[in-house]
């Protein structure tokens, strides 16, 4: 039996039915009463409600579970403390509860934002959970690290930038627009993560899920706008305006906190190698530069909703 965690999500629900069409038994946990519980209808498994930040809901869904995969996460928030409420101490439930119920194997599937040297409130908790992972000796563990996640539905962070871009005629980017990154197709992420499950060559190992090519965020706007049908010019605004910016739209009640973590975002290189996973797994990350137009032709232009 494996559980999944942020079952219900749109990459979790999308590797339930990955899992439970190779013929593996699959229990979802769910948020109480998540509406996207919708989203895992004939998807062959079971579900059960579960809230990571409260250990006693997380003991049930443990029972007969040989394999955990824990994507239950808080990736962007207008409170700090969620980041560690959830992400941080969720995760050190979900391992207690999968250690004491006698799992063997748990699979974490973290963020390339941890190896930041410019850390934000969502990376540092990200960083915390993978010592806790480690930490824990009764079970095996696997450590994933997905780039910057695309997909036609998912990936929060590129979904925000595209919005960005589609309502910008001249977008503006955090610095010189150079830092590096190599977004992933979050198909490539589900193929790579259902290669894990029974696979012992993945113990204690941490692996890059990275996208096929290295571009720049310069390119990036150009590959989303291409997308999108759309020929987007940029203009570099330097970081410490943008922080200004965020810090006075703070003042007027906006989300400060979600500006700021997209401005350390964008500002700061996503470039790690996927060549461990490839070997071990596998994996096949396509380049960004043919997946993006290919996943997102025929979306909205700019100024629709």
């Amino acid at each position: 039996m494996i559980l999944v965690t942020g079952g219900a999500g749109v990459i979790g629900s999308r590797l339930v039915r990955r899992l439970a069409d190779s013929g593996r038994k699959v229990r979802a946990m769910i948020l109480p009463g998540d509406p996207n519980a919708l989203r895992l209808e004939g998807a062959g498994c079971e579900t059960v409600e579960g809230d990571v930040t409260r250990p006693e809901t997380v003991t049930g869904a443990m029972t007969g579970v040989n394999t955990v995969y824990h994507l239950a996460a808080v990736v962007v928030s207008k409170d700090a403390a969620a980041f560690r409420r959830v992400n941080e101490e969720g995760t050190r439930n979900v391992l207690a509860a999968a250690a004491a119920a006698g799992a063997g194997h748990f699979v974490y599937v973290s963020s390339a934002s941890v190896t930041y040297p410019g850390p934000t409130e969502y990376s540092e908790s990200k960083r915390r959970a993978e010592e806790a992972v480690r930490s824990e000796k009764r079970l095996q563990h696997t450590i994933v690290r997905p780039t910057l996640v695309y997909g036609r539905t998912g990936g929060q962070e590129i979904e925000m930038f595209r919005r960005f871009i589609r309502w910008m005629p001249l977008v503006p980017i955090v610095g010189t627009g150079r830092a590096l990154k190599r977004p992933v197709f979050a198909e490539d992420v589900i193929e790579g993560l259902a290669a894990i499950a029974g696979n012992s060559v993945t113990y204690g190992k941490t692996y890059n899920f990275s996208g096929g090519e290295t571009i720049t965020v310069r390119r990036l706007v150009r590959i989303l706008g291409r997308g999108m049908g759309l020929y987007p010019a940029t203009v570099a605004i330097p970081e410490f305006a943008w922080r200004a910016a965020a810090w006075m739209l703070g003042l007027l009640g906006s989300p400060a906190l979600v500006m700021n973590q997209g401005i350390s975002g964008l500002g700061q290189d996503a470039n790690l190698d996927p060549s461990e996973a490839i070997r071990d797994l596998g994996y096949c990350p396509r380049p960004a530069g043919s997946g993006i137009p290919e996943c997102f032709r025929g979306t909205a232009r700019r100024g629709a909703p």
